[in-house]
């Protein structure tokens, strides 16, 4: 009899290993660490925007509508709740990314406006900030791509045969991810440009 028991617990593990559970167990660990790292590299350009944003005032006749906007996007994306469910709530996923897009727009657009203003270009601290702004950037790139990459994975697996059977079984539900339109957007990072201010 415990012998017959040990037979079938092995048969089980066998056939669970057979049809992708333990894929799912690794692939949901890895798009979780990977959005992980998304968070932090969103948190770190949102911990940039007060320091650019005091920067920027300092130029007395800077286009106050485009520095209310940065502050404006700034404060929804941050504003959003983010949770382990949000992986798994396509709706949710499409309002957070749709906030973060908005922010990086925004300093897509107070960059290329500062392109204006000599003096600002000349000012040391801000050249520092947007080189971290534009390293930022290109880590959030490389952040999405390494989550998105983790997420077909997993998606292929929750979708394909035999292994959709065990999706199902246990609520392996596919990932929403970053949206083709939306990607194009935010991977374009804020040109940083060290030419010679112009005279005036």
């Amino acid at each position: 009899m415990m012998m017959k028991r040990w037979f079938l617990i092995l048969a089980a593990v066998v056939s669970l290993s057979g049809c992708g559970y333990n894929q799912f167990q690794s692939l949901d660990e890895a798009s979780k660490s990977a959005w992980s790292e998304v968070l932090n590299q969103y948190q770190r350009r949102a911990d940039l925007v007060p320091n650019i944003v005091a920067t920027v005032k300092g130029e007395a006749s800077f286009e106050q509508d485009t520095l209310t906007k940065v502050v404006e996007a700034r404060a929804k994306a941050t504003s959003i709740q983010v949770t382990p469910e949000t992986l798994n709530n396509p709706e949710a996923f499409a309002k957070f990314q749709q906030a973060q897009g908005e922010l990086s727009s925004a300093l897509s657009r107070l960059m290329a406006v500062s392109e204006r203003y000599p003096d600002l270009k000349a000012n040391q601290a801000f050249r520092d900030l947007r080189v971290t702004l534009e390293g930022t950037e290109n880590r959030i790139t490389v952040a999405r791509n390494r989550y998105i990459e983790t997420v077909q994975e997993y998606n292929v697996l929750a979708r394909s045969f035999p292994t959709n059977i065990t999706a199902k079984i246990f609520s392996y539900a596919p990932k929403p991810t970053f949206t083709v339109q939306n990607e194009a957007q935010i991977s374009v990072p804020p040109t940083v440009d060290f030419s010679a201010p112009k005279k005036q």
